[in-house]
């Protein structure tokens, strides 16, 4: 069995070689909908859990335009801010609902989607990025505590080897996951919150 020092280091380089997609790297032409399936395949494979998983497929680009999330294509091309906003909804959809999505997006996508005066999405998106390397950071530098925290956990309790070691593993994940259940929920409240505000309600 690894040992938990060897899982963090693994993490630690998966991090490490963690990159976002920057706006130079999307092409300054429309793209037919396998052209942006390849490229954000091409460009997301670090993030995949598996070799075989796929970043985005039609199907799924076909489901977040049905759910409000992306505006529809022109005559089946999608432009540059189609895909920043699809690279959003990658690194949400597996912490929100659609629902919640839709709602996060309605003011992005209405103001800064194409706008006829006001800020472009490609310089939201910049500004967000920006924040990568120091986000990624605080992110090492909070697991590492978590990781010597749970070194710390079942001492004088008679017990030695694997067993310690996976019930040290256990106490990492479970601090780990505590904290992003309690992010989870704060996000979610806050999106609430958004749902409160006259001028962010849903037009019916």
């Amino acid at each position: 069995m690894k040992t938990n020092e060897e899982r963090l280091q693994k993490i630690i380089e998966h991090l490490d070689g963690l990159r976002y997609i920057t706006p130079e790297t999307i092409p300054n032409i429309d793209l037919y909908m396998d052209q942006v399936t390849t490229f954000m395949d091409k460009h997301l494979s670090d993030t995949k859990r598996y070799p075989d998983d796929k970043v985005l497929t039609k199907t799924m680009i076909n489901n977040y335009a049905k759910n409000n999330l992306l505006p529809a294509p022109s005559k089946k091309k999608y432009t540059k801010e189609h895909i920043l906003l699809l690279i959003f909804i990658y690194y949400f959809k597996n912490l929100l609902s659609f629902n919640d999505i839709e709602q996060l997006f309605r003011p992005i996508t209405d103001k800064h989607f194409n706008p006829a005066d006001g800020m472009p999405l490609e310089e939201v998106y910049k500004e967000i990025f920006s924040q990568e390397e120091a986000d990624l950071e605080r992110i090492k530098s909070d697991i590492l505590e978590k990781y010597q925290h749970s070194c710390k956990t079942y001492e004088d309790r008679g017990i030695e080897g694997e067993d310690l070691e996976y019930l040290r593993l256990f106490s990492w994940i479970c601090e780990l996951s505590f904290d992003v259940y309690v992010k989870k929920q704060v996000i979610e409240q806050l999106i609430d919150d958004l749902r409160e505000e006259p001028s962010l309600k849903k037009k019916k």
